[in-house]
């Protein structure tokens, strides 16, 4: 069934283009409609038709480097499926799904070169949507590359953060404490050995202060990094939880089909058992 001009207005892909040009392509594309549950295409079928969602619900999956299925994309009204594969004439490499009953603008490239023979500026208008549409699905794959936490801190550390680092860390080892107890005996026997000359006679009231003034420097350092350590283990989790959501939506996707196929196994099931029909005999029997 062809496409009216209004509905093809109203895709973002055909936005830019005017009314003659409109015009031309609602001449060479159609509507497709699709029930519920019905496979629109699945990854490896030949370059077919692209599609454009307009009314229901579809899911786009794609298989992982692990094999597992996972959600590429989930498209709304005026977004685009497909259409990579048939551009390029290749293999899908997605599967489509309506998951209720939908209705999509279906486009093969030949209503592309219609409209390019007849309105070459078209191409240009296309051109400029397809380029945000490349942009956001460059934001999926870089939502769901895995990034180490530590990477992530590392680069928003600030420079007193990493000085704080540095500080807590030589704080913290066998070589700072065996190095300020050397220090500690070497300053009491030198001020013994001078006596009253020394500059800092017993109680060694000098070395106290500047016990007092490191460990009032020491401490809110020290705290810094804890504070630094929280927030990597903030990160840590929250990284933690967008894996864990992911896979919760896969085990949910994974669900559903089970119950799906275990719904139809019940109905073929149901459909090929033969009906007995008991007759007088078989009851007196």
């Amino acid at each position: 069934m062809p496409c009216k001009v209004d509905e093809l207005s109203q895709v973002p892909l055909f936005s830019l283009l005017d009314a003659d040009e409109l015009a031309v392509l609602s001449q060479q594309v159609e509507l497709r409609s699709f029930t519920a549950k019905q496979r629109i295409y699945k990854a490896g079928d030949p370059n077919g038709p692209a599609y454009v969602m307009l009314e229901g619900e579809v899911s786009v999956t794609l298989l992982d480097e692990d094999g597992q299925e996972v959600i590429f994309s989930e498209p709304k009204h005026g977004d685009l499926f497909g259409f990579a594969s048939m551009l390029q004439g290749l293999p899908h490499h997605t599967t489509a799904i309506a998951l209720e009953p939908t209705t999509c603008i279906e486009i093969d490239r030949n209503d592309i070169s219609v409209l390019m023979n007849a309105k070459p500026q078209a191409g240009l208008d296309m051109l400029t949507v397809l380029a945000g549409e490349i942009h956001n699905a460059q934001k999926v794959i870089s939502g769901r590359a895995y990034r180490n936490p530590n990477e992530i801190i590392d680069e928003q550390e600030t420079f007193g953060e990493r000085i704080a680092d540095m500080v807590a860390s030589f704080g913290g080892s066998w070589t700072f404490i065996i190095f300020f107890a050397v220090a500690l005996t070497s300053y009491t026997i030198l001020s013994n050995i001078r006596g009253n000359k020394s500059w800092d006679p017993y109680p060694y009231i000098l070395l106290n202060l500047f016990l007092s003034m490191l460990a009032a420097i020491q401490a809110p350092v020290i705290m810094m990094s804890q504070n630094r350590q929280d927030k990597k283990d903030r990160v840590r989790s929250e990284l933690d939880f967008d894996v864990n959501r992911r896979a919760e939506a896969e085990i949910q996707a994974l669900s559903r089909k089970l119950h799906y196929l275990s719904d139809l196994v019940a109905d073929i099931h149901d459909h090929v058992q033969p009906t007995t029909i008991r007759t007088p005999d078989d009851l007196q029997s």
